[in-house]
């Protein structure tokens, strides 16, 4: 029907396929292996070897989705349905640098489209892409999970906080000069390549290297330090005055056991109580009329079966 509804998306989920360029070699393949033998499944490795694909080309590229496929054994249609899913797998070549700011609700309202628009403007960009050098590929990111720092801006996946669009213009020009740059929690800045090796599973020593928390991140766990070992004891505000009933360990001062005391001379306390019943009760609890006739023919065969 003409006017029924269509998606259309062209730019996503392809993988190019006419750029056969890469650098992936045999010793690139030993890796791949080597991750691959970190699992007793092997096919749970193709993440971590398409992040280390990308750190040789660039990309997902035609040559690592067939070099992934042939290792586990599966098909290239499996692999890239792997690397076209998830956002963080490059389908073409990127820039030295992955500049992504943070488009979430939280990030917005504090900031984050201000932040995008000057850096889309400082990059010459019309929207997500990469510069025409290949310095900087820019994109938009559903939460960078950093709120308690927002608005955020990642290089490289490296966490760049409370940011302004003055701060992301200087870390911009910073990185185009070749100066460093610190991440606010992490490493010094090096290069997008350089953290897909790390992400594949290949550390490069720098884990330590800046803060990996902040105050924000850390107020709640100080102020749990300052209130003490008790702060987590139940408490109830009640008024001065108000009537609270006895505490649970205490029983009320009228004479009757606790509810889970159980009394060794139970037995004859309830025996007294049933003689002491009026007779319309003890009446009440007598088998009704004819039951005990009831019972005893129970005992005696039915009529005529003795002369069988």
């Amino acid at each position: 029907m003409s006017d029924e509804f269509t998606t259309y998306f062209p730019d996503s989920g392809k993988v190019d396929m006419d750029d056969r360029t890469t650098a992936i070699d045999d010793a690139v393949r030993d890796e791949l292996r080597a991750l691959a033998a970190k699992y007793p499944r092997p096919r749970s490795a193709l993440m971590p070897m398409l992040h280390l694909v990308q750190s040789v080309d660039g990309r997902v590229s035609p040559a690592g989705i067939e070099a992934c496929a042939e290792i586990l054994g599966i098909t290239s249609s499996q692999v890239a349905g792997v690397a076209t899913f998830y956002t963080m797998f490059r389908r073409s070549q990127g820039g030295t640098h992955n500049i992504g700011i943070c488009a979430t609700a939280l990030c917005a309202v504090m900031g984050g489209d201000a932040i995008y628009d000057a850096v889309e403007r400082k990059l010459g960009l019309d929207g997500e892409g990469t510069t025409a050098d290949g310095m900087f590929t820019l994109e938009r990111i559903e939460c960078n999970a950093g709120c308690d720092f927002a608005p955020i801006m990642m290089v490289n996946w490296e966490y760049m906080d409370n940011m302004t669009p003055d701060k992301a213009i200087q870390i911009l020009d910073d990185l185009a000069a070749g100066r460093e740059v610190k991440s606010t929690r992490g490493a010094t800045i090096t290069n997008w390549r350089d953290t897909e090796r790390v992400l594949a599973g290949f550390p490069d020593g720098r884990a330590d290297e800046g803060p990996s928390a902040g105050e924000p991140s850390l107020l709640g766990l100080r102020l749990a330090g300052e209130a003490g070992p008790d702060a987590d004891a139940p408490r109830r505000a009640l008024p001065d005055d108000a009537d609270d009933g006895p505490a649970p360990d205490e029983q009320p001062d009228d004479g009757a056991p606790a509810e889970d005391d159980s009394p060794a001379d139970a037995p004859a306390e309830a025996a007294q109580a049933a003689d002491a019943q009026p007779e319309d009760a003890q009446a009440a609890d007598a088998p009704a009329e004819g039951a005990e006739d009831a019972d005893a023919g129970d005992q005696h065969p039915a009529e005529g079966e003795e002369s069988k």
